[in-house]
């Protein structure tokens, strides 16, 4: 018994899960954090390289371009100049061009946001006959690629005067964009709690209401990723800016490629151009980043 007793009173140590790694193992998590780090570092130093080199080429000078690589500017600074961008704003197309893309790009964009916002939250909430299968043909219609409806819509255009003309490919665009913001802001208003929809109805509210105080800023996240979505799709077209476009309504991208043609002679308009068209984009996406991140992880944590 006194044994017995004895043996029951001491207890053995517990083994950690920390005292059977190795010590190899202990400092491999330790450095892992931080080489990652180094790692995403340097992939990302990689990915703005030529990011960096546009942006220096657009402050050379032709002949310096012609004569050596982007990268000596570092040793040699004097040859850094804003003259090319002086020359792009003389350069009537490329600053028609631009004023074309901005002029293209914004209705589009803001048509999809409030059409998609408000077609969503029918689908979402409303009830009427029919819903589900009009929702089903909506997501149908993701499917269905650009190159198809190209033929029929320019025609259809031809024939009730808008091809050439920027309001044409606002609507091509914005019919076009139309699908996929529906289907996402559908599921995404969905989300949002019933109980707090009924509250606001009890409260006098109506659907008007309701949508744009209680639903819009709710899904503020999620508009924002469909509008620098949508933003950038329509900023970085060319396939239906070459199609339904004219000389005097063309954006950047086309003003661009045409101006490939003549590369020797206008070295010193392209490489300012095309960073101006790239870097565009990137700070609407800069700017609304926060947004974004937080409208494409909505709903994948619950």
């Amino acid at each position: 018994m006194t044994t017995t007793a004895e043996s029951v009173g001491k207890t053995e140590p517990v083994r950690t899960a920390g005292a059977r790694r190795s010590v190899g193992s202990r400092i491999a998590e330790k450095l892992s954090g931080g080489l990652v780090r180094v790692v995403l570092i340097v992939v990302g130093l990689f990915w703005l390289v030529p990011t960096i080199g546009l942006l220096v080429s657009s402050l050379r000078t032709p002949q310096d371009m012609n004569a050596s690589g982007w990268w000596t500017v570092f040793s040699k600074p004097s040859q850094l100049t804003v003259d090319s961008y002086q020359k792009l704003l003389e350069n009537s197309d490329i600053t028609n061009s631009l004023v074309n893309t901005v002029l293209i790009t914004v209705p589009a964009t803001v048509l999809v946001v409030v059409i998609g916002a408000l077609a969503g939250y029918a689908f979402a909430w409303m009830e009427f006959p029919g819903r589900d299968w009009w929702f089903l043909g909506v997501v149908s219609l993701l499917v269905v690629p650009v190159q198809v409806a190209l033929i029929p819509i320019a025609e259809l255009f031809g024939n009730i005067g808008l091809f050439g003309t920027i309001l044409g490919v606002i609507l091509f665009h914005t019919g076009f964009g139309l699908p996929f913001a529906v289907f996402l802001l559908r599921n995404f208003f969905a989300e949002i709690p019933r109980e707090l929809l009924e509250a606001a109805r009890l409260d006098g509210a109506g659907e008007l209401r309701l949508f744009v105080r209680v639903v819009m800023p709710l899904g503020g996240p999620a508009i924002a990723s469909l509008g620098i979505f949508q933003f950038l799709w329509v900023w970085n077209d060319m396939l239906v800016a070459l199609v339904f476009t004219k000389s005097g309504t063309q954006p950047i991208t086309v003003a661009l490629q045409t101006q490939v043609r003549q590369f020797g002679n206008n070295i010193d308009v392209l490489a300012p151009g095309a960073f101006i068209s790239m870097v565009i984009p990137l700070a609407v996406f800069f700017a609304f980043q926060r947004q974004f991140v937080s409208g494409v992880m909505a709903g994948a944590v619950k």
